[in-house]
Order: C-alpha cells, then sequence, then structure tokens
C-alpha cells in the first residue's frame, strides 16, 4: 500500500512555485514562444536508476505565419527542481 501512496500522493508544491515558465525561440522565424508547465498536474513519473524523476512534453507552435512545432521535454526532481530540459526544432532563450 505505502507504493501506491507514493505512486499517487507525489509531493506538493507552494502557490508561487506551481509554474515552470520558460520561452523558445524557433529556429525557422525566430519567434519567440513562451511556455509553463504545471508542476502539480502535467507530470508524469519515470523510475530511473532508483529515484523518482518526474517529466513534462509541451508541443509549442508560434502564433504568426509559421507553423513549426517545437518539442519540448523537461525532466524535474522529486521536489521538483528543474534537472534536464531539451527542444526540438527551436532553442531556448
Amino acid at each position: 500500500m505505502d507504493f501506491l501512496k507514493k505512486l499517487f500522493s507525489g509531493t506538493p508544491v507552494k502557490a508561487e512555485k506551481r509554474y515552470h515558465t520558460f520561452s523558445v525561440k524557433c529556429m525557422r522565424c525566430g519567434e519567440v514562444v513562451e511556455g509553463r508547465i504545471d508542476l502539480d498536474n502535467e507530470l508524469s513519473v519515470e523510475y530511473e536508476s532508483n529515484r523518482d524523476v518526474y517529466y513534462g512534453r509541451k508541443v509549442l507552435m508560434g502564433s504568426g505565419r509559421c507553423f513549426q512545432r517545437m518539442e519540448v521535454e523537461l525532466k524535474f526532481s522529486y521536489d521538483r527542481r528543474l534537472l534536464d530540459q531539451h527542444v526540438t526544432g527551436g532553442e531556448f532563450v
């Protein structure tokens, strides 16, 4: 039962740190698109080498004439600190 409690309970974060925001610049047109991920509701658990890692993925697209998709992958520690970030189709600003 402790495994199920750990799996479904998670560690709540403070209200002021609920969102992780980031900006990505499109490699095709240069437009900067802002995104955010909800640290309480949009992360999935990924078990790596005996430690819990939370994983989030977003696909962003600008509002201009360019319809290039930028895929952002973020990994967080159990206490929601950013461990790794990767973007396809753009670069972090």
